[in-house]
């Protein structure tokens, strides 16, 4: 099978330096990535397009061109059969043996495109096989305007390219064109499909997660992340950076004002995810932020959180809305992932302020010890995408719908929302933990006893409890109490 690739229109009108560094990365990327499926695989050309031969095997067939519509930089691929070119009355014999088939009752127009010097025009071989073509007596007639077959060739010096078939690509720039940058990821819609555009657009998005649900948390995130790399990316080396970031949340849900815990949360993960960038030679950050679409997005609030970061902050998504964006996550297939993606926070403002400022953000700031940032940057931990661990291994978190004789319920809730809705369970003795406090509050209560987690969704509280569990606490289960 011979497969001709198409540039993204924008690589096209690049200076002609510019235009060949686009190409050859894009003919790098794919000797990656193709040979990887077919070791046998050939990819030539340069500065038009490219050309892939493959063998007959079905299989690799759909591999390689599945692989190909996922790589940034290709505006679609033709199948294609060549042939060497001949007389113009031979081209059109040719046409009438391969077309007149599909062309039965149905209108049609012929479009050619030519490289090199040739006796005829591009309208002169659409006219001659047009011709031909209706002299059959099968189609239905010519429309040049809007036909329901088109049959397409290009000839190039001596050779013609009869094309079969035309497979959509991702268009974008090739990767590896653009400088890397640090994508800050949860794994929800925004920051996953703000990541993809950046791929888009040849950049390099390695991944920071800044973690405040334990080990079962960060598998979904991880999960997300390798699965961009997977299908977009694998021909590049991405990081997956962790951050510990529960002791910085509790510091924030104890020490800082209500009213600008969202703000000051944001703050203090920009002030990580800049560290670790340029740590590592990232040139900018990226996240999912839309204008207004919660409370510390607002133009106010973005810019007293952008003050605190020495490098640029690129948000792709700060004019799209929440339906286009889920849009787009079903397109690229990380719509499942992400709408099961924990909305974790951590952060509950009752009252949050939608018109901060730098001074008062800063003087709610005071009182928060920043040596617990420092802490949780040193502890970050960096893996490659394609080493990532998928499973969570060890044992899974039991729920139960009630509470028995002798167990101890754990509201593990943010006060606030303990407050508002109080959780009342007859002859059972609940404990209130919030959930920045449990993974040292544990320790203190008795062993011999039984704990149940509870939370309003039970999202929290799984987490948690697989959080213990994997620390060796056995006497830990999930409430999930029936609605109603």
């Amino acid at each position: 099978m011979k497969l001709i690739i198409k540039f993204f229109a924008e690589v096209t009108i690049k200076s002609p330096q510019v235009r060949k560094r686009f190409v050859s990365q894009l003919r790098k990327n794919l000797k990656v990535l193709l040979k990887a499926i077919d070791p046998d695989v050939r990819i030539s050309g340069n500065w038009d397009s490219l050309e892939v031969i493959t063998g007959d095997d079905p299989a690799l067939q759909t591999a390689l061109l599945a692989r190909l519509r996922n790589t940034p930089g290709i505006n679609h691929i033709h199948e294609v059969r060549e042939y060497p070119l001949g007389t113009l009355d031979e081209l059109a014999e040719l046409c009438v043996e391969r077309f007149t088939d599909q062309l039965a009752g149905k209108t049609f127009a012929v479009r050619c495109k030519r490289v090199g010097h040739h006796p005829f025009t591009s309208n002169d071989v659409n006219r001659e096989i047009g011709s031909r073509l209706m002299l059959t007596g099968v189609p239905a007639g010519v429309s040049l305007r809007d036909p329901q077959v088109v049959v397409q060739l290009e000839i190039r010096q001596q050779r013609v390219f009869l094309i079969q078939a035309r497979h959509e690509g991702l268009g974008g720039f090739p990767l590896g064109t653009m400088e890397p940058v640090l994508s800050l990821m949860s794994g929800g819609f925004d920051s996953t499909v703000a990541s993809y555009q950046m791929l888009q657009r040849g950049v390099l998005p390695h991944f920071v997660f800044f973690n405040l649900g334990g080990r079962a948390h960060e598998l979904g995130v991880r999960q997300v992340a390798h699965y961009l790399w997977e299908k977009y990316a694998a021909s590049h080396r991405l990081r997956f950076i962790s951050v510990p970031f529960e002791g910085v949340v509790a510091e924030i849900l104890q020490n800082v004002d209500n009213s600008q815990m969202g703000v000051v949360l944001k703050r203090m993960m920009l002030r990580a995810a800049s560290r670790i960038a340029h740590r590592y030679g990232y040139h900018a950050l990226v996240t999912g932020e839309a204008i207004a679409q919660v409370s510390s997005q607002t133009l106010p609030n973005l810019a007293a959180i952008d003050q605190v970061c020495d490098m640029l902050v690129l948000r792709p998504l700060i004019t799209t809305s929440k339906t286009e964006i889920i849009r787009t996550a079903r397109r690229i297939g990380t719509e499942a992932f992400s709408s099961s993606m924990p909305e974790y926070c951590g952060v509950i403002s009752v009252s949050p302020d939608i018109h901060t400022n730098v001074r008062k953000v800063e003087a709610a700031e005071t009182g928060f010890d920043f040596s617990v940032l420092d802490a949780a940057v040193e502890q970050a931990t960096s893996t490659d995408c394609c080493d990532l661990e998928l499973e969570l291994e060890g044992s899974q978190v039991e729920t139960v719908e009630q509470a028995l004789a002798g167990q101890v319920v754990l509201d593990i809730r943010h006060p606030d929302e303990e407050e508002l809705k109080p959780l009342e369970l007859e002859g059972v003795e609940v404990l209130k933990v919030p959930f920045y406090q449990l993974n040292s509050r544990f320790a203190e209560l008795d062993p011999a006893r039984a704990y149940l987690l509870y939370c309003e969704k039970g999202v929290m509280s799984r987490l948690h409890a697989q959080y213990l569990l994997d620390r060796g606490h056995d006497n830990v289960r999930v409430l999930r109490l029936p609605k109603g």
